[in-house]
């Protein structure tokens, strides 16, 4: 499968910078409950522990902010890279053409991925509510990049005869639906889990059967 780096702006300058940091975390942390257009400048220099001007110092404008963001999240070492490129059991998967664990494993970084950045999840959800740039940027830089990358490995094995000759984008659809609505259950609606209790590993074993294989017998 390809491989496509692409080079992050701010990565000289993200390395050892603890107050730029600090920055990003306040900022994330009020994006996520107030949205973008309920958070001031002021409130995040407050929470961050900085002057006001030392954010802009950092940044230019809250969209400078907002974008940095983003890219803090992905960036490493100069070059983006997503976590499902680096995990060694997907690259195994991909590999061996094992379509379950490929997908298993997809789900479970995925699931794992939502539930470690609540906040971050409440900001792109806050986002795209807002129509704010930065959701059309998160679709671009990544879910765009999410939906190759799976798409590919659905078209190398519809190419050998082992998967139904279906649009690989609608595979991806109805993947990352059950995915993002289970997460946004969790997440959101029902924090209890009252509706349905499952470990991360059990919802990604259930979903990629279904996906796979569907539920009649």
């Amino acid at each position: 499968m390809t491989d496509n780096l692409l080079t992050c702006t701010h990565a000289g300058r993200m390395k050892g910078d603890e107050r730029r940091e600090q920055i990003l975390a306040a900022a994330v942390s009020l994006f996520a409950t107030h949205g973008f257009s309920g958070t001031t400048t002021k409130e995040i220099a407050k929470a961050a522990g900085v002057s006001e001007a030392m954010v802009f110092r950092h940044f230019a404008n809250k969209d400078a902010l907002y974008a940095a963001i983003l890219e803090n999240k992905t960036c490493r070492d100069g070059v983006h890279r997503f976590p499902w490129e680096e995990n060694p059991a997907v690259k195994e998967a991909i590999a061996k053409k094992d379509d379950y664990a490929f997908f298993y494993n997809m789900a479970v970084s995925a699931l794992e991925k939502h539930h470690a950045d609540v906040k971050f999840m409440r900001l792109l959800f806050y986002s795209a509510l807002e129509e704010h740039e930065l959701a059309s940027q998160f679709f671009s830089d990544l879910i765009a990049r999410v939906y190759e990358f799976i798409c590919e490995y659905i078209r190398v094995r519809q190419a050998d005869g082992a998967m139904r000759d279906i649009e690989p984008r609608v595979v991806v659809r109805a993947f990352l639906g059950m995915l993002l609505h289970h997460s946004l259950n969790n997440i959101l609606w029902d924090k209890e889990r009252k509706l349905l209790n499952i470990s991360n590993e059990e919802a990604a074993r259930s979903f990629t059967e279904i996906l796979l294989h569907g539920v009649s017998k």
